[in-house]
């Protein structure tokens, strides 16, 4: 059974996490694997690259990350606490903002925002990816098929399952190991 303190613990690190999580959970995966893996060792960066992995590969939101870290943490208690920490706050933060953004929606401070946002948004989810390459390439093989991979995402317009799925096959075969 997981004590209050981590409970708490819990509850405070994803409640800061979604008022950051501009464009979603992945622009704060830095953060989280930060806070949970070397802040608090609640994991490891193996585990939290396991459990991201997990959660996209179930359908349902991008923020189902959260929720597999409570698990993994302490089970169904913690499970509920780190989803509803990351959920409530942006949550009611946009009910309440909503209608502040609409009623200005065509003052030139808001387009302004808007636009810089933008960018902040681009490189969070950038240093997402950099975080989640930087802790599943495990060697140059693997290293070798994410370059090739990423460069097919931007140059091409194969379809990414085709990619994933001759990623998936290299790695399996172990021939770039």
């Amino acid at each position: 059974m997981t004590d209050a303190s981590t409970l708490a613990n819990l509850a405070a690190v994803f409640m800061q996490l979604s008022l950051l999580a501009f464009g979603g959970t992945y622009s704060v995966l830095p953060e989280m694997q930060r806070q949970v893996v070397e802040v608090h060792r609640w994991i490891s960066a193996q585990e939290f690259a396991s459990l991201f992995a997990l959660a996209q590969a179930a359908p349902g939101p991008n923020m189902l990350v959260v929720t597999l870290i409570g698990w993994r943490v302490g089970a169904l208690p913690a499970a509920l606490i780190t989803t509803l920490a990351v959920a409530a706050p942006s949550s009611v933060l946009t009910f309440v903002g909503f209608n502040l953004w609409y009623r200005f929606r065509d003052a030139a401070w808001r387009r302004l925002v808007q636009a810089g946002l933008m960018p902040v948004t681009a490189g969070l989810l950038m240093a997402s990816a950099a975080l989640l390459l930087g802790t599943t390439t495990t060697d140059w093989g693997t290293g070798v098929i994410a370059v090739v991979a990423t460069a097919l995402f931007l140059s091409t317009r194969v379809h990414p399952l085709l990619v994933l799925g001759a990623a998936a096959a290299l790695g399996a075969t172990g021939l770039l190991a």
